[in-house]
């Protein structure tokens, strides 16, 4: 299922189907430094925006374009390897088509981030 964000009009993927686990994730016990990490990063886009408010210079509002992606990119990778480690492997332990599932979708996962 997709839906589209309301503040962005980005499409977000919400998992329904069967096979896609709705208790504790991965991430779980480091959910709150995660959430510590996301208003990090969401303080430098603000930043962005004040940037450009104030008119600053183009190069260095580029730089701090940078710094934020690179912060994502970081969360991205620590949230993938989490997912390895806890979903992945979950399913590896039970075998069958669902560590077939879980790999493909791990792959298509590192595919988006690889082309952003």
């Amino acid at each position: 299922m997709t839906t589209t964000d309301t503040a962005g009009g980005l499409p977000v993927t919400a998992h329904e189907e069967p096979g896609h686990d709705q208790g504790v994730h991965g991430y779980h016990k480091q959910k709150d430094e995660h959430l510590k990490r996301l208003r990090r990063i969401e303080g430098q886009i603000r930043g962005l925006q004040r940037m450009v408010d104030e008119d600053t210079y183009c190069i260095d509002i580029l730089t701090q374009v940078s710094a934020s992606t690179k912060a994502l990119q970081s969360f991205a990778l620590q949230l993938l390897e989490e997912h390895l480690r806890h979903c992945v492997a979950d399913a590896a332990l039970k075998g069958g088509e669902e560590i077939d599932a879980k790999v493909e979708e791990a792959t298509k996962a590192i595919a988006r981030m690889l082309r952003t």
